[in-house]
């Protein structure tokens, strides 16, 4: 005898990025399949469904929801509940009900990435007889942009910047057709109401109809113009990047003197003539986020010198937007694409600001009349041996994205993050939203940006801080907005919230833990400039186990450009100035100068900085002697390690009782540099035998600290090298290894690291006297 069916009727809220991703069709198409009635629609926390139907058939829906929604899409949490006597009744069919836009809690929805040109539409932009043939803003449920136009949530059009454009009948008719693979892609246009594109000169000028808009602008590039592109969340600055001349011109006239320049390629074929392109590479490359990614140049490549001089990588990236796949397509070889902006400045998003701050600098705009609401910039990745991607910079694709923390918090908590690769994070109850990267607060033009993102993320959640939280720093930028708020502060030391946002990502507790937080500088507990930090994490207290030798920063910011006075305050601490002065060809007065400086320690203050001792090295090797950009003289060191071949021998690094307080154990860096300046062998060994014994000593300093688990975090682990030795060191010696996978190691972590500080009540690092 058949058995009757269990009915019910039940909500099912779904969290995580579930908005601007195609969700709502997905669920459509899923519960009509399944014979399900009811409804689904967006909201201020997420996705609300209601359905009605049989047991069987709603349990399989819910493991649709884990196990099918669309690759953009990530599903945090579905939760069951019963309907409410006043909730939305259930129809006949399942349907998608209007956005519920009220309000009554803190949204916590979360705000879709950008997402890159999907297969789809990259087709259908091809094919003749699509009416979106060669449309240069074509785009779907599975891709375009989000962040970079939602102006307030829940996402519907009308609260984003394409509502200045009304759907034509057959945009509309995709847009409510439950089978269309439009349906409810709010960024949907067509030719026929969607933006165009413009090319104009400097001054505003229209310099090509409409229909010839892309072929003029590539007559340009081959001709050796520079145009600024407007993409998805700002301006790129491109121009042919095997014409040296026209590269050279591009660096002249943005100021930028050595720093690499990213390079779009037409096509994973073509970018395989110009560089070894490892399959995880490869994924990253096509994937929805389409970060820029580091990859090893080949030593034929044919492009111009100045795209990356002295450098064995590349930053690539794939066309992500339509109107780079036409424009690539079209020039048929690969672009340099790097931010519009002059040094250390933010993004242009504005047709009317871009024509003003890249005057002199762009010939021609190739631009649209779709506002951008914030700037995005691209995400940058390069991988370690083992193909573990470490992410360098987080914005276009990545971010924002939720972090769920181990408890709630109270109290809505702004942080504010530090100085440099700055963003920021609001977090209320268990989640902490992390910003795109900001950039360097050092212009009043990026310090905008910053306050404006700030109030993007507060608005966009609806949230109104009641705490603020900066670094100890009493002089960054965010630490003096912090002040401005008016809100009760908390300030958390800079190295301790680096490691808690490793702990964050690993849901790892604060205890049994040592973190070692390698940088360039940070303030210390003590004053002074930290930054090769063991901190020792026991039962929700961490104590500053072990650091770097402290050494004279010779002329303090100074130095940090000059890596030759990095080296002199090493050689200073080993009574080998005076040779070093020799060496790197000081006058006998300013031998004596820098002497007195030392001695007196005038304006060079102590540090344990480990990228201040990367710098030293590669200047004591010759390998570079003044960082014309940051980490220029590390990255030359990480370099030449990786072309050694030689046996693997280490320099040795000693693991001592510390010598002054505020530390139990210095590693003493001096036996090192003492051997590497006898030793007659070349740069490539020495400097890979530096990173081999910087591995060995963290294992001594992890051995003395008794504890099973390393977090490895601060910029010194954008090093690839140094974070696969250090792993690997660990590894061997029985540590369980967490470093970064979602965040990155550097600066852009440390807004995230602050909200857990500000959840666990942990801010500052104990000194051992």
């Amino acid at each position: 005898m058949p058995t009757t069916p269990t009915l019910l009727d039940t909500l099912l809220r779904v969290r995580g990025t579930v908005q601007g991703v195609g969700f709502r069709p997905f669920v459509h198409r899923t519960a009509v399949r399944l014979g399900l009635r009811g409804w689904v629609r967006n909201d201020a926390e997420g996705v609300l469904l209601r359905v009605h139907g049989d047991a069987t058939q709603i349990a399989a829906l819910v493991d649709a929801l884990h196990h099918e929604a669309p690759p953009a899409a990530r599903v945090v949490a579905v939760e069951r509940s019963d309907p409410a006597a006043d909730e939305q009744p259930v129809g006949s069919h399942f349907t998608i009900s209007e956005s519920d836009a009220s309000r009554g809690t803190a949204p916590t929805a979360t705000t879709p990435p950008d997402l890159a040109l999907c297969a789809d539409c990259e087709r259908e932009l091809l094919d003749p007889t699509d009416r979106r043939h060669l449309y240069p803003f074509i785009n779907c449920t599975q891709c375009g942009p989000r962040y970079s136009l939602i102006e307030q949530l829940p996402y519907d059009r009308p609260r984003t910047t394409m509502r200045a454009f009304r759907m034509c009948p057959a945009c509309a008719r995709e847009y409510h057709d439950p089978l269309d693979r439009r349906f409810h892609a709010e960024p949907n246009a067509c030719p026929a109401c969607g933006p165009q594109l413009s090319l104009t000169d400097s001054a505003g000028q229209i310099v090509a109809d409409s229909h010839d808009v892309l072929n003029a602008a590539v007559a340009a590039l081959r001709d050796g113009r520079i145009l600024a592109v407007k993409g998805l969340g700002g301006f790129h600055l491109m121009c042919d990047a095997a014409n040296e001349v026209s590269v050279a011109e591009l660096r002249n006239r943005k100021h930028r003197e050595e720093k690499p320049l990213a390079v779009m390629f037409p096509d994973l074929a073509t970018l395989r003539d110009y560089a070894d392109v490892p399959p995880v590479a490869e994924k990253l490359l096509t994937s929805p986020e389409a970060p820029i990614v580091l990859i090893r140049r080949l030593e034929n490549s044919r492009l111009a010198y100045s795209v990356a001089p002295s450098n064995p990588w590349i930053g690539a990236l794939l066309p992500y937007t339509p109107l780079h796949a036409l424009l690539l397509r079209a020039f048929q070889g690969p672009l340099v694409a790097t931010s519009a902006n002059l040094s250390e400045e933010p993004l242009c998003t504005d047709n009317t600001e871009a024509r003003e701050r890249l005057a002199g600098i762009a010939d021609l705009h190739l631009s649209h009349d779709r506002v951008i609401a914030r700037p995005v910039d691209d995400s940058v990745i390069r991988l370690s041996r083992t193909s573990q991607t470490i992410l360098l910079r987080r914005a276009r694709g990545y971010a924002p994205a939720p972090l769920r923390l181990p408890g709630a918090l109270h109290e809505t908590t702004l942080c504010v993050g530090a100085q440099m690769k700055n963003t920021v994070s609001v977090a209320a109850g268990d989640q902490v939203v992390l910003s795109p990267h900001i950039g360097d607060l050092g212009n009043a033009a990026t310090q905008a940006v910053f306050e404006r993102t700030i109030a993007t993320l507060s608005e966009l959640y609806e949230a109104r801080p009641l705490v603020v939280v900066h670094d100890k720093h009493p002089d960054y930028a965010s630490t003096h907005f912090a002040g401005r708020t008016g809100l009760p502060q908390l300030a958390v030391q800079h190295h301790l919230a680096h490691v808690l946002a490793c702990l964050l990502e690993h849901e790892q507790p604060a205890d049994g833990v040592l973190g070692i937080s390698w940088d360039g500088t940070g303030y210390g507990e003590d004053g002074t400039v930290w930054g090769g930090e063991f901190i020792l994490l026991e039962k929700n207290r961490a104590t500053r186990f072990a650091r770097l030798r402290p050494f004279r920063l010779l002329g303090g910011d100074a130095a940090v450009k000059d890596a030759r006075r990095v080296a002199l305050g090493l050689g200073h601490e080993m009574d080998l100035l005076g040779p070093l002065c020799a060496r790197f060809r000081f006058s006998p007065i300013e031998h004596s100068t820098l002497q007195q400086m030392l001695a007196r320690g005038l304006n060079s203050p102590l540090c344990s900085s480990a990228g201040r001792l990367f710098d030293g090295v590669s200047a004591l090797l010759g390998l570079c002697l003044r960082n014309s950009f940051e980490g220029q003289a590390p990255l030359r060191l990480e370099a030449a390690a990786t072309r050694a071949a030689g046996t693997r021998t280490v320099l040795p690094f000693d693991v001592v009782r510390a010598a002054s307080p505020g530390a139990y154990l210095d590693v003493d860096w001096a036996p090192a540099i003492s051997q590497l300046l006898r030793d007659p062998r070349g740069p490539d060994e020495l400097a890979a035998d530096f990173h081999r014994g910087l591995a060995r000593a963290m294992v001594a300093v992890a051995t003395e600290a008794g504890v099973g688990t390393v977090a490895l975090t601060g910029g010194c682990f954008q090093n690839a090298l140094l974070h696969d030795l250090a792993t690997e060191a660990l590894g061997n010696a029985g540590f369980k290894v967490l470093t970064h996978r979602r965040l990155s190691p550097n600066d852009n972590s440390i807004a995230a690291g602050q909200a857990l500080a500000a959840l666990w009540g942990l801010t500052s690092v104990d000194l051992p006297t």
